[in-house]
């Protein structure tokens, strides 16, 4: 059986969202058919197809494992892939399926798909996206749902919401956790972090792409009532994430609730400094309209960083009882949950070690490589 994989989400050197679940996918499903492996699949090859050369640190080429580079680059899904695999069908070469880690199947396919949706945000706030975003999203999604063998998601939440907005059976459906990052060789070292991010005293963090449904503006106000108190005057906010679309409000919000100088924004950071902003922060806060699963949590809770987080979408299913749990929409509630987060540090910190510890990225490998297999199985 040959499995076929769009590798270009994993083969881009900055890798956060979907990339970096394509990523760690293709590294765990290449250690489990790796022929070291205990539980390798010997009648199994998998063949990665990628725009441009393949990056230094995906997984070497071995037997059961080559990478297939294609053109043209510009409309390759819905061109250059199609015709290739449509020419590999004729020569008896073709995969006998075809995985896509994004919700964009490429068109015209001879064989059965399986995709991946991160989470349906477009649909819940279709405001907050760009018109062109919004017509691909909705239009590429929905025809990739309807050509898709299985469809695989992160989250039961993002489970139920393919099944209401596209009416899909359950059973079509499988949820595969994210985990957290490997292969990022790190030290903890919170005083080096910190001056190189010129940051100085205490800090509560936020890890996240800058776009409308991260609630940024909301959590800038609520951290503007929060240091009113004089137990936290001296505490600032440090946002990391690379700026995504609709930012403008984001960035201007510091001023407007007069905490300009109080809010730092660091853009992309690499992930080998992560650990040590995750460890030095009184505590972390995601409070999101909508995630899909949000690994940044996840993240915070492995590198002992008591997390406040929405009570809405994925997100209480990935910290369980080891978060404070907040409504969005409500200023008080944010500002009273990181109060209390800070509180409660070292009981949040053991608990949330005991969550993190749950997901794995080799479980979730494991589950997808089966996926693939059963259904490649029934085109052999």
């Amino acid at each position: 059986m040959i499995i076929g994989i769009d590798g270009n989400e994993a083969n881009i050197k900055k890798r956060v969202g979907v990339g970096r679940y394509a990523y760690e996918l293709l590294r765990h499903i290449y250690k489990i058919q790796n022929p070291k492996s205990k539980i390798q699949n010997n009648n199994v090859k998998l063949k990665i197809y990628l725009k441009d050369k393949p990056l230094a640190d995906l997984p070497k080429e071995i037997d059961n494992w080559k990478y297939k580079v294609i053109g043209p680059r510009k409309l390759w899904t819905q061109f250059g892939l199609p015709l290739n695999l449509w020419w590999e069908k004729i020569t008896g070469k073709a995969p006998n399926v075809f995985f896509t880690p994004s919700h964009y199947a490429p068109r015209f396919c001879p064989c059965p798909r399986v995709i991946s949706i991160m989470d349906l945000s477009y649909l819940h706030f279709p405001e907050m996206f760009r018109k062109q975003d919004l017509y691909q999203l909705k239009n590429w999604t929905a025809y990739s749902v309807r050509k898709a063998a299985k469809i695989l998601t992160i989250s039961k939440a993002s489970m139920d919401d393919i099944i209401r907005y596209y009416k899909v059976l359950p059973e079509k459906i499988v949820v595969a956790y994210p985990a957290l990052m490997t292969n990022i060789k790190y030290k903890i070292n919170i005083k080096k972090i910190k001056e190189k991010y010129k940051i100085g005293g205490d800090y509560i963090l936020s890890v996240s792409t800058i776009q409308p449904r991260k609630n940024y503006p909301r959590l800038i106000e609520a951290f503007s009532k929060l240091i009113l108190d004089n137990q936290y005057k001296d505490l600032i906010l440090v946002i990391v994430g690379k700026k995504g679309w609709m930012w403008e409000e984001t960035v201007g919000a510091p001023k407007k609730f007069g905490v300009e100088d109080k809010v730092k924004f660091l853009d992309y950071v690499p992930d080998e400094d992560l650990p040590s902003l995750y460890k030095g922060a009184k505590c972390f806060v995601l409070v999101s309209l909508y995630e899909g699963f949000g690994i940044p949590a996840l993240e915070a809770m492995s590198f002992g960083c008591p997390v406040v987080v929405s009570n809405i979408s994925s997100l209480p299913e990935v910290v369980g009882d080891a978060g404070i749990l907040v409504d969005p929409y409500n200023i008080g509630d944010i500002t009273g949950g990181i109060k209390k987060a800070i509180k409660n540090k070292d009981k949040l910190i053991e608990k949330g070690y005991k969550q993190a510890s749950k997901f794995s990225w080799e479980k979730t490998a494991r589950k997808v490589l089966a996926v693939l297999e059963e259904v490649g199985g029934k085109n052999v």
